[in-house]
Protein backbone atom coordinates (compact mmCIF):
# COMPACT_ATOMS: atom_id res chain seq x y z
CA UNK A 1 0.00 0.00 0.00
CA UNK A 2 1.12 3.62 -0.80
CA UNK A 3 2.06 5.96 2.11
CA UNK A 4 -1.07 7.61 3.08
CA UNK A 5 -2.98 6.19 0.48
CA UNK A 6 -6.43 5.95 1.72
CA UNK A 7 -7.15 1.75 2.25
CA UNK A 8 -10.61 1.99 0.18
CA UNK A 9 -9.23 3.77 -2.53
CA UNK A 10 -10.47 1.76 -5.39
CA UNK A 11 -13.71 1.03 -3.86
CA UNK A 12 -17.12 2.38 -5.34
CA UNK A 13 -20.53 1.95 -3.53
CA UNK A 14 -24.08 2.73 -4.90
CA UNK A 15 -25.82 3.39 -2.10
CA UNK A 16 -29.58 2.85 -2.08
CA UNK A 17 -29.40 3.80 2.14
CA UNK A 18 -31.36 6.65 3.76
CA UNK A 19 -32.08 8.05 7.01
CA UNK A 20 -29.49 7.37 9.15
CA UNK A 21 -28.55 3.41 9.48
CA UNK A 22 -27.63 3.29 6.26
CA UNK A 23 -25.87 6.80 5.19
CA UNK A 24 -23.89 6.72 7.96
CA UNK A 25 -22.11 3.37 7.44
CA UNK A 26 -21.30 4.62 4.22
CA UNK A 27 -20.17 7.16 5.35
CA UNK A 28 -17.24 5.87 7.02
CA UNK A 29 -16.57 4.20 4.00
CA UNK A 30 -16.54 6.93 2.14
CA UNK A 31 -14.22 8.62 4.30
CA UNK A 32 -11.80 5.99 4.16
CA UNK A 33 -11.39 6.33 0.44
CA UNK A 34 -14.17 4.66 -1.07
CA UNK A 35 -16.07 6.27 -3.76
CA UNK A 36 -20.00 6.31 -2.30
CA UNK A 37 -22.36 7.55 -4.78
CA UNK A 38 -26.03 8.00 -3.59
CA UNK A 39 -29.06 7.04 -5.39
CA UNK A 40 -31.99 9.45 -4.75
CA UNK A 41 -35.01 10.37 -5.62
CA UNK A 42 -37.30 13.47 -5.58
CA UNK A 43 -40.33 11.85 -5.76
CA UNK A 44 -39.55 10.64 -2.04
CA UNK A 45 -36.31 12.68 -0.72
CA UNK A 46 -34.33 11.46 2.18
CA UNK A 47 -36.83 12.42 5.16
CA UNK A 48 -33.36 13.70 7.16
CA UNK A 49 -33.01 16.47 4.11
CA UNK A 50 -35.93 18.19 6.21
CA UNK A 51 -35.34 17.96 9.09
CA UNK A 52 -33.22 20.77 11.63
CA UNK A 53 -31.05 21.80 12.48
CA UNK A 54 -31.12 24.14 9.31
CA UNK A 55 -28.94 27.61 9.25
CA UNK A 56 -30.50 31.04 9.87
CA UNK A 57 -32.18 31.93 7.18
CA UNK A 58 -32.17 29.27 4.68
CA UNK A 59 -33.97 25.99 4.68
CA UNK A 60 -33.70 23.51 1.23
CA UNK A 61 -33.23 19.93 0.91
CA UNK A 62 -29.48 20.48 0.72
CA UNK A 63 -29.19 22.36 4.02
CA UNK A 64 -30.15 20.38 6.61
CA UNK A 65 -27.56 19.73 9.29
CA UNK A 66 -28.35 16.23 9.90
CA UNK A 67 -28.84 14.98 6.48
CA UNK A 68 -25.07 16.62 5.51
CA UNK A 69 -23.45 15.07 8.62
CA UNK A 70 -24.28 11.43 7.78
CA UNK A 71 -23.68 11.88 4.02
CA UNK A 72 -20.09 14.15 3.76
CA UNK A 73 -17.31 12.48 1.34
CA UNK A 74 -20.20 10.96 -0.91
CA UNK A 75 -21.23 11.57 -4.31
CA UNK A 76 -25.33 11.67 -5.26
CA UNK A 77 -27.88 11.80 -8.01
CA UNK A 78 -31.59 11.36 -8.04
CA UNK A 79 -33.57 9.14 -10.65
CA UNK A 80 -37.19 8.34 -10.73
CA UNK A 81 -37.15 4.50 -10.76
CA UNK A 82 -41.06 4.95 -13.04
CA UNK A 83 -38.66 6.32 -15.82
CA UNK A 84 -38.45 3.28 -18.42
CA UNK A 85 -34.54 4.63 -18.36
CA UNK A 86 -34.28 4.55 -14.96
CA UNK A 87 -33.34 0.57 -14.25
CA UNK A 88 -30.91 0.98 -17.28
CA UNK A 89 -28.89 3.59 -15.94
CA UNK A 90 -28.40 2.12 -12.45
CA UNK A 91 -27.72 -1.39 -13.73
CA UNK A 92 -24.78 0.27 -15.11
CA UNK A 93 -23.90 2.03 -12.19
CA UNK A 94 -23.82 -1.75 -10.11
CA UNK A 95 -22.08 -2.83 -12.59
CA UNK A 96 -19.22 -0.87 -12.48
CA UNK A 97 -19.60 -0.89 -8.34
CA UNK A 98 -17.80 -2.95 -5.92
CA UNK A 99 -20.56 -2.76 -3.47
CA UNK A 100 -24.22 -2.75 -3.03
CA UNK A 101 -25.79 -0.58 0.10
CA UNK A 102 -29.36 -0.65 0.83
CA UNK A 103 -31.64 0.00 3.90
CA UNK A 104 -35.25 0.02 2.61
CA UNK A 105 -37.82 -2.18 3.90
CA UNK A 106 -37.22 -5.70 2.32
CA UNK A 107 -38.51 -5.93 -1.49
CA UNK A 108 -37.98 -2.21 -2.25
CA UNK A 109 -35.14 -2.96 -4.62
CA UNK A 110 -36.46 -6.32 -6.09
CA UNK A 111 -39.84 -4.47 -7.37
CA UNK A 112 -37.34 -2.40 -9.09
CA UNK A 113 -36.08 -5.15 -10.78
CA UNK A 114 -32.53 -5.01 -8.48
CA UNK A 115 -32.22 -8.36 -6.92
CA UNK A 116 -29.09 -9.97 -6.07
CA UNK A 117 -28.76 -12.68 -8.74
CA UNK A 118 -29.72 -10.00 -11.62
CA UNK A 119 -26.51 -7.95 -9.71
CA UNK A 120 -24.46 -11.18 -10.19
CA UNK A 121 -25.40 -11.28 -13.19
CA UNK A 122 -23.83 -7.68 -14.10
CA UNK A 123 -20.97 -8.20 -11.71
CA UNK A 124 -20.44 -12.01 -10.11
CA UNK A 125 -17.95 -10.40 -7.69
CA UNK A 126 -20.49 -7.91 -6.44
CA UNK A 127 -20.62 -7.34 -2.25
CA UNK A 128 -24.30 -6.44 -1.44
CA UNK A 129 -25.06 -5.31 1.98
CA UNK A 130 -28.54 -5.15 3.53
CA UNK A 131 -29.94 -3.62 7.03
CA UNK A 132 -33.19 -4.47 7.32
CA UNK A 133 -35.24 -3.91 9.99
CA UNK A 134 -36.36 -7.01 11.35
CA UNK A 135 -34.22 -9.43 8.39
CA UNK A 136 -35.99 -10.22 5.06
CA UNK A 137 -38.14 -12.97 5.99
CA UNK A 138 -40.44 -14.15 8.60
CA UNK A 139 -43.46 -12.64 10.30
CA UNK A 140 -42.01 -8.82 11.30
CA UNK A 141 -39.95 -8.87 7.89
CA UNK A 142 -41.72 -5.97 6.31
CA UNK A 143 -42.52 -3.59 9.15
CA UNK A 144 -40.46 0.02 8.88
CA UNK A 145 -39.15 1.24 11.31
CA UNK A 146 -36.05 3.69 13.22
CA UNK A 147 -33.72 3.31 16.17
CA UNK A 148 -36.24 4.58 18.25
CA UNK A 149 -38.39 1.36 17.42
CA UNK A 150 -35.58 -1.06 17.13
CA UNK A 151 -33.83 -0.07 21.30
CA UNK A 152 -36.99 -0.66 22.63
CA UNK A 153 -37.73 -3.98 20.51
CA UNK A 154 -34.54 -5.02 21.40
CA UNK A 155 -34.87 -4.72 25.01
CA UNK A 156 -32.24 -1.66 25.59
CA UNK A 157 -35.42 0.83 26.55
CA UNK A 158 -36.18 -2.06 29.10
CA UNK A 159 -32.55 -1.26 31.30
CA UNK A 160 -32.68 2.13 30.84
CA UNK A 161 -34.12 4.90 33.74
CA UNK A 162 -34.34 4.32 37.72
CA UNK A 163 -36.17 0.85 38.70
CA UNK A 164 -38.71 2.65 39.83
CA UNK A 165 -39.88 4.67 36.44
CA UNK A 166 -41.03 3.98 33.36
CA UNK A 167 -37.96 2.93 30.90
CA UNK A 168 -36.81 6.53 29.44
CA UNK A 169 -34.72 4.86 26.85
CA UNK A 170 -31.15 6.25 25.45
CA UNK A 171 -32.61 9.66 24.29
CA UNK A 172 -30.49 9.27 21.10
CA UNK A 173 -30.75 6.71 17.99
CA UNK A 174 -27.72 4.88 19.55
CA UNK A 175 -29.10 1.65 17.31
CA UNK A 176 -28.69 4.18 13.90
CA UNK A 177 -25.33 5.69 14.58
CA UNK A 178 -22.93 3.01 15.63
CA UNK A 179 -24.27 -0.15 16.75
CA UNK A 180 -25.09 -0.93 13.11
CA UNK A 181 -22.97 1.22 10.85
CA UNK A 182 -20.11 -0.53 12.89
CA UNK A 183 -21.35 -3.91 12.38
CA UNK A 184 -21.83 -3.24 8.98
CA UNK A 185 -18.87 -1.97 8.23
CA UNK A 186 -16.66 -4.49 9.71
CA UNK A 187 -18.65 -7.09 7.53
CA UNK A 188 -18.14 -5.62 4.62
CA UNK A 189 -14.09 -5.22 5.60
CA UNK A 190 -14.42 -8.92 5.93
CA UNK A 191 -16.33 -9.50 2.61
CA UNK A 192 -13.99 -7.27 0.72
CA UNK A 193 -10.70 -9.13 2.48
CA UNK A 194 -12.48 -12.38 1.56
CA UNK A 195 -13.16 -11.50 -1.94
CA UNK A 196 -9.51 -10.28 -2.13
CA UNK A 197 -8.72 -14.22 -1.50
CA UNK A 198 -11.21 -15.89 -3.34
CA UNK A 199 -12.64 -13.72 -6.48
CA UNK A 200 -16.22 -14.43 -4.83
CA UNK A 201 -18.76 -12.03 -3.37
CA UNK A 202 -21.05 -12.05 -0.52
CA UNK A 203 -25.16 -10.93 0.28
CA UNK A 204 -24.55 -9.75 3.39
CA UNK A 205 -28.16 -9.43 5.63
CA UNK A 206 -27.56 -7.45 8.59
CA UNK A 207 -31.03 -7.13 10.59
CA UNK A 208 -30.97 -4.06 12.79
CA UNK A 209 -32.92 -5.89 15.72
CA UNK A 210 -30.60 -8.75 15.55
CA UNK A 211 -27.52 -6.52 15.71
CA UNK A 212 -28.74 -4.20 18.15
CA UNK A 213 -29.62 -6.97 20.98
CA UNK A 214 -25.82 -8.08 20.46
CA UNK A 215 -24.74 -5.27 23.16
CA UNK A 216 -26.80 -7.03 25.68
CA UNK A 217 -24.72 -9.86 25.60
CA UNK A 218 -24.45 -9.72 29.58
CA UNK A 219 -28.47 -9.29 30.34
CA UNK A 220 -28.88 -12.20 27.62
CA UNK A 221 -26.41 -15.21 29.59
CA UNK A 222 -27.40 -13.63 33.04
CA UNK A 223 -30.68 -15.14 32.01
CA UNK A 224 -29.28 -18.29 29.86
CA UNK A 225 -27.17 -19.14 32.55
CA UNK A 226 -28.91 -17.99 35.87
CA UNK A 227 -32.60 -17.43 34.98
CA UNK A 228 -32.22 -13.97 35.81
CA UNK A 229 -34.43 -11.40 34.34
CA UNK A 230 -32.42 -8.16 34.40
CA UNK A 231 -33.84 -4.92 35.10
CA UNK A 232 -33.37 -0.98 34.99
CA UNK A 233 -30.34 0.22 37.73
CA UNK A 234 -30.36 3.51 36.75
CA UNK A 235 -26.88 4.75 36.85
CA UNK A 236 -25.42 2.13 38.83
CA UNK A 237 -23.81 -1.32 38.44
CA UNK A 238 -23.83 -3.88 40.51
CA UNK A 239 -20.18 -4.33 40.86
CA UNK A 240 -19.45 -0.58 41.20
CA UNK A 241 -20.22 2.10 43.86
CA UNK A 242 -20.37 5.06 44.41
CA UNK A 243 -21.42 4.86 40.18
CA UNK A 244 -23.52 7.66 38.85
CA UNK A 245 -23.92 11.12 38.21
CA UNK A 246 -24.16 13.64 41.04
CA UNK A 247 -25.44 17.26 40.57
CA UNK A 248 -22.35 20.05 40.35
CA UNK A 249 -22.26 23.90 40.47
CA UNK A 250 -24.39 25.49 37.78
CA UNK A 251 -27.78 24.87 35.89
CA UNK A 252 -28.17 21.04 35.06
CA UNK A 253 -24.26 20.20 35.39
CA UNK A 254 -23.58 16.87 36.31
CA UNK A 255 -20.49 14.90 36.56
CA UNK A 256 -20.34 11.01 36.52
CA UNK A 257 -18.41 9.27 38.67
CA UNK A 258 -17.53 5.70 38.67
CA UNK A 259 -15.37 3.62 41.90
CA UNK A 260 -14.90 -0.07 40.82
CA UNK A 261 -12.42 -1.40 43.29
CA UNK A 262 -11.07 -0.05 47.21
CA UNK A 263 -7.97 1.48 45.51
CA UNK A 264 -10.03 3.39 43.97
CA UNK A 265 -12.54 4.08 46.81
CA UNK A 266 -9.68 5.15 49.12
CA UNK A 267 -8.54 7.71 45.86
CA UNK A 268 -12.17 8.95 45.67
CA UNK A 269 -11.85 9.72 49.57
CA UNK A 270 -8.48 11.56 49.29
CA UNK A 271 -9.71 13.84 46.56
CA UNK A 272 -12.47 14.82 48.70
CA UNK A 273 -10.09 15.93 51.73
CA UNK A 274 -10.88 12.46 53.54
CA UNK A 275 -14.09 13.53 55.64
CA UNK A 276 -14.74 11.44 58.40
CA UNK A 277 -17.66 9.68 57.40
CA UNK A 278 -15.10 7.86 54.17
CA UNK A 279 -13.76 5.58 57.51
CA UNK A 280 -16.88 4.31 58.62
CA UNK A 281 -17.70 0.73 58.89
CA UNK A 282 -20.44 1.57 56.38
CA UNK A 283 -18.32 2.25 53.27
CA UNK A 284 -15.48 0.11 54.06
CA UNK A 285 -15.52 -2.77 51.64
CA UNK A 286 -17.47 -2.82 48.40
CA UNK A 287 -20.35 -4.99 49.59
CA UNK A 288 -21.21 -2.80 52.38
CA UNK A 289 -21.15 0.33 50.38
CA UNK A 290 -23.86 -1.36 48.00
CA UNK A 291 -25.85 -1.70 51.13
CA UNK A 292 -25.33 2.02 51.88
CA UNK A 293 -25.55 3.38 48.15
CA UNK A 294 -28.62 5.81 49.01
CA UNK A 295 -26.42 7.27 51.77
CA UNK A 296 -23.45 7.17 50.26
CA UNK A 297 -24.71 9.02 47.20
CA UNK A 298 -26.56 11.50 49.56
CA UNK A 299 -22.97 12.14 50.94
CA UNK A 300 -20.89 12.23 47.65
CA UNK A 301 -23.57 14.60 45.82
CA UNK A 302 -22.29 16.97 49.02
CA UNK A 303 -19.00 17.48 47.82
CA UNK A 304 -20.03 17.73 43.94
CA UNK A 305 -22.27 19.93 44.64
CA UNK A 306 -19.97 22.67 45.98
CA UNK A 307 -18.32 22.41 42.78
CA UNK A 308 -18.14 22.84 39.24
CA UNK A 309 -18.29 19.80 37.12
CA UNK A 310 -14.81 20.68 35.30
CA UNK A 311 -13.22 20.36 38.71
CA UNK A 312 -14.69 17.52 40.10
CA UNK A 313 -13.44 15.60 36.73
CA UNK A 314 -10.16 16.85 37.11
CA UNK A 315 -9.72 16.64 40.69
CA UNK A 316 -10.64 13.15 40.41
CA UNK A 317 -9.45 11.98 37.30
CA UNK A 318 -5.75 12.87 38.97
CA UNK A 319 -6.46 10.56 41.71
CA UNK A 320 -6.86 7.80 39.48
CA UNK A 321 -10.70 7.64 40.04
CA UNK A 322 -12.79 7.84 36.54
CA UNK A 323 -15.09 10.88 35.68
CA UNK A 324 -16.37 12.79 33.49
CA UNK A 325 -18.37 15.77 32.95
CA UNK A 326 -21.87 15.15 31.72
CA UNK A 327 -21.57 17.03 28.37
CA UNK A 328 -24.16 19.28 26.66
CA UNK A 329 -23.78 20.12 22.31
CA UNK A 330 -22.32 23.08 23.43
CA UNK A 331 -19.45 21.66 25.93
CA UNK A 332 -18.52 18.42 23.18
CA UNK A 333 -18.60 21.37 20.55
CA UNK A 334 -16.09 23.87 21.83
CA UNK A 335 -14.82 22.55 25.17
CA UNK A 336 -14.33 19.52 25.47
CA UNK A 337 -10.20 19.49 25.52
CA UNK A 338 -9.94 15.96 24.54
CA UNK A 339 -11.91 16.01 21.39
CA UNK A 340 -10.36 19.42 20.46
CA UNK A 341 -6.79 17.60 20.74
CA UNK A 342 -8.30 14.70 18.69
CA UNK A 343 -9.18 17.28 16.15
CA UNK A 344 -12.74 15.26 16.03
CA UNK A 345 -14.75 17.78 14.84
CA UNK A 346 -14.00 19.17 11.14
CA UNK A 347 -15.38 22.29 9.55
CA UNK A 348 -16.60 22.09 5.79
CA UNK A 349 -18.21 25.04 2.92
CA UNK A 350 -21.32 23.64 1.56
CA UNK A 351 -22.60 25.77 -1.14
CA UNK A 352 -25.62 25.78 0.33
CA UNK A 353 -25.51 25.47 3.63
CA UNK A 354 -22.05 27.30 4.66
CA UNK A 355 -20.19 26.53 6.90
CA UNK A 356 -20.75 24.29 9.55
CA UNK A 357 -19.27 21.25 11.92
CA UNK A 358 -19.37 17.87 10.59
CA UNK A 359 -18.59 14.83 13.38
CA UNK A 360 -15.30 13.56 11.81
CA UNK A 361 -14.22 9.46 12.02
CA UNK A 362 -14.99 8.23 15.17
CA UNK A 363 -11.17 5.63 14.90
CA UNK A 364 -7.94 7.05 13.46
CA UNK A 365 -6.09 4.30 11.74
CA UNK A 366 -2.47 5.24 12.39
CA UNK A 367 -0.95 5.05 8.81
CA UNK A 368 -3.89 5.87 6.72
CA UNK A 369 -6.07 7.91 8.89
CA UNK A 370 -9.55 9.09 7.09
CA UNK A 371 -10.66 12.09 6.60
CA UNK A 372 -13.82 13.85 4.95
CA UNK A 373 -14.14 15.69 2.03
Amino acid sequence: MQANKPPLEGIRVADFSWFAAGPVYTAILANHGAQVIRIESQSRIDGLRVLHPQPEGKYGWNTSGWYNNCNPSKLSFTVSMRHPKALDVVLRLIARSDIVAENYTPGTLEKWGLTYEKMQELKPDIIFVREPMQGSDGPHAHYAGFGAMIAPLAGINYLTGPPDRRPVGMGTQYTDYVINPGHAVIATLAALHYRNRTGKGQLIELAQLESSVSILGTALMDYAVNGRVQTSQGNRLPHAAPHGAFPCQGEDRWCVIAVFSDDQWRALCRAMADPQWCHEERFATLQARKQNEDELDRLVEGWTSTRTAEDVMKALQTAGVAAGVVQNARDVLENDPHLKERGYYVYLDHPEAGRTAYDGPGFRLSKTPGKLQ
